[in-house]
């Protein structure tokens, strides 16, 4: 498995993180997608990553699923868009 540490200095997962901690609500993968400019393959993979760290939880409402930061991954959103916001 690769090291955990590279996910955070990628754009899109970072980016990801930080659009969850925007939204007060849960959101769907295609949107996520959608927000970050990627695939919905490609956000799948990242998010599915993100929930082995323990930093998303899927709910499913019947047949689609959900996507809500944990506690962990609202802490690292915030420190991911804190250092974007000094890099401006």
């Amino acid at each position: 498995m690769k090291d955990n540490f590279d996910i955070f200095f990628r754009r899109k997962p970072a980016l990801m993180l930080v659009a969850l901690k925007k939204m007060s609500r849960a959101r769907y993968g295609s949107l996520l997608a959608k927000e970050v400019d990627c695939t919905y393959s490609h956000a799948v993979k990242i998010l599915q990553t993100l929930e082995e760290l323990g930093l998303v939880l899927f709910e499913k409402k019947g047949r689609i699923k959900l996507i809500k930061l944990t506690k962990k991954g609202e802490g690292i959103a915030d420190d991911i868009d804190s250092i974007r916001r000094q890099l401006m």
